[in-house]
């Protein structure tokens, strides 16, 4: 059991479960009725997302020093008390489901999904 932390549109791996998409705007060009078959997401959970303006800083961000403000202000957005929860739950289904949560993003290093991983390692998730 666990979560996975994936690339929306990328493949699907065989036990990845749900797919869940943590993104502020549905995939371009793509009916909605087609997202899961496009292996973009199951569900679409926008309150995991970064602000569009925190987003606009992460795509620009070329500098360790512009990163770190993003990963900051990107935390900060998630310590409200209903991401906190939604965070929680996730974790604690982590425990005893198969799921993921993702991005459109290439490198998970540069993408609010490798913040978010943290965020659930924090709260004991169990991460694939």
């Amino acid at each position: 059991m666990g979560v996975r932390i994936v690339r929306l549109g990328s493949p699907r791996e065989g036990d990845e479960g749900l797919r869940i998409g943590t993104v502020r705007r549905p995939p371009r060009g793509v009916p909605k009725g087609e997202f899961a078959s496009q292996d973009f997401y199951d569900i679409w959970l926008p309150n995991l997302a970064p602000s569009a303006e925190l987003i606009t800083l992460g795509k620009i961000a070329t500098s360790g020093a512009h990163w770190n403000r993003f990963v900051r202000e990107y935390r900060a957005q998630m310590n409200t008390p209903d991401t906190k929860r939604l965070l929680d739950l996730l974790a604690v289904f982590s425990k005893s489901t198969n799921f993921s949560v993702g991005c459109y993003c290439r490198e998970e290093n540069r993408c609010h999904r490798g913040v978010l991983r943290q965020l659930l390692e924090e709260r004991g998730a169990t991460i694939k």
